[in-house]
């Protein structure tokens, strides 16, 4: 696969441009006129538009197939929320125009947009108030330990300097506390269980723990039973309760985190409320908190401020009169494109619907688990949520390794699922299908796997050498992660 100045032909053209009738030398100082000749490549219109679709054609996206990231939910989009967010009176509001003296008279719908979801996204979670502005799920975590932090200092708590992580939380977790200022420790999980040692955790909780930091369902795909007994202890010790929404997916309707007694949380909407994720983005992390939080969240507020604007009588404007807020943390009000989406989608769904994704996200990873569990160790084979957990312990045995697995799935056609995640389980293979495949879909999975760990006990040196299939075979990934040159002279 070559990259396009490779394909260039010196004096090939597909574009003619006019005549320049400006005299741009004028006005730009010497120092930064160009001496060299600008270095561009030089093709057809032709070359170019079949470079692009070559490469568009070696893209893969959950548009084109099954995407089975654990921890990720890369569920389908669906179309028409991009449609409502490319209208034109949404898509060409000035994002400043709100600013304005009398600009939000002129952004009323933008403004009752983030204003509902921010309602809705509280009845879905139990929270008393959000906040749309983080631009992404870490900084949603981000945000919602500077709240932490500043409910501590109100309150002259200054020794609570540590968070509490347990091993098999979300990835980001620990990262983003150490850059909210504190301490990470963590506190590990029941072998047998899969979850909290509770024990550890009452031993580990002190007056210096300011918050505990958790994604329920966690990692590996198991609800925690006992989650009020942990907030009941961390609120002992004057800590409050975060929750990670990465795995929102799997409880909407069926457990809100704010009814379990987490303080504080965020939601990707790039995730649960399908818009899109990754390379589709940008991402979106809203935050919600309960009530005693709420004088600390970002300004400027969206507010209500009396009879004109909606059909209920509303006018919506900012408000930046908060004067124990941790001040803004992002531009403007957050990706609105991506609020639009999920707004539109939780209009779309409803209620039934959102708890409808839920239950079908965890029937579907159930019934991959247990299409699966005869050829492949599976750490905790008991009810999944939404992603269950397997390992190639057993292909171990022929010298196959969870990558081999991944790479032989790329020869398949399939995107492999996360790998090596969580640290906690060895060789594992995070795999959630999410609400929006089909049985059909499921159980070509299902047989691409089976089909691999026959190839692990019969030929393993063929699973070593995958992908074959692919523009770019075997890569040194940790030279392509360290020393990576994408620059072309």
């Amino acid at each position: 696969m070559s990259i396009i100045f490779e394909k260039s032909i010196t004096g090939r053209r597909g574009v003619t441009l006019p005549k320049n009738d400006v005299p741009v030398n004028a006005a730009i100082p010497e120092k930064y006129l160009r001496k060299s000749r600008l270095d561009l490549c030089e093709l057809s219109e032709l070359d170019v538009v079949r470079h692009f679709t070559g490469l568009s054609k070696k893209n893969y996206g959950v548009d084109t197939n099954f995407y089975p990231l654990g921890s990720c939910t890369m569920k389908y989009n669906p179309k028409i929320c991009e449609k409502i967010a490319g209208m034109d009176g949404f898509a060409s509001i000035h994002p400043v125009l709100a600013q304005l003296p009398g600009g939000h008279k002129y952004t009323q719908g933008a403004l009752s947009v983030i204003h509902h979801l921010e309602e809705l996204l509280c009845k879905i979670t139990g929270m008393d108030a959000f906040t749309l502005q983080p631009l992404a799920g870490a900084h949603g975590e981000f945000t919602g330990l500077s709240l932490i932090a500043a409910h501590h200092r109100k309150n002259g708590s200054t020794g609570k300097t540590e968070v509490l992580i347990p091993d098999e939380a979300h990835g980001t977790n620990p990262s983003s506390a150490a850059a909210a200022g504190y301490e990470v420790r963590a506190v590990p999980t029941g072998p047998a269980t899969g979850l909290l040692d509770i024990e550890a955790f009452k031993a580990a909780v002190s007056g210096n723990t300011a918050a505990v930091m958790m994604t329920n369902p966690n990692t590996l795909g198991l609800f925690n039973p006992h989650i009020k007994e942990i907030a009941q202890i961390a609120h002992a010790h004057g800590a409050l309760m975060y929750y990670d929404g990465a795995n929102l997916n799997a409880i909407m309707g069926k457990f809100r985190p704010g009814d379990g007694d987490f303080d504080v949380m965020h939601v990707n909407l790039h995730k649960t409320f399908a818009t899109p994720h990754g390379g589709g983005g940008p991402g979106s992390g809203p935050v919600g908190v309960k009530a005693f939080l709420e004088p600390f969240l970002p300004t400027p507020r969206i507010i209500k401020t009396g009879p004109g604007g909606d059909n209920a009588g509303n006018v919506f404007a900012l408000n930046s009169d908060y004067p124990g807020t941790i001040g803004k943390i992002a531009p403007f009000y957050g990706n609105f494109s991506v609020i639009l989406k999920a707004y539109a989608y939780i209009l779309m769904l409803g209620g039934r619907g959102l708890t409808a994704v839920s239950e079908q996200a965890v029937l579907n990873a159930n019934y991959v688990m247990h299409s699966l569990k005869d050829h492949y160790y599976i750490p905790y084979l008991k009810t999944c949520m939404h992603e269950c957990v397997l390992t190639a312990k057993r292909q171990g045995e022929y010298g196959v390794k969870a990558l081999d697995i991944a790479k032989g799935l790329i020869d398949r056609g399939i995107h492999p699922p996360t790998v090596y995640f969580p640290l906690t389980v060895k060789e594992a293979m995070m795999v959630e299908p999410t609400e929006t495949e089909s049985r059909e879909v499921l159980d070509a999975f299902a047989a691409a796997m089976v089909e691999i760990a026959g190839a692990a006990a019969s030929a393993p040196e063929s699973l070593h050498r995958a992908p074959v299939s692919s523009p770019v075979g075997r890569l040194n990934e940790t030279k392509a992660a360290r020393d990576m040159d994408v620059a072309f002279l």
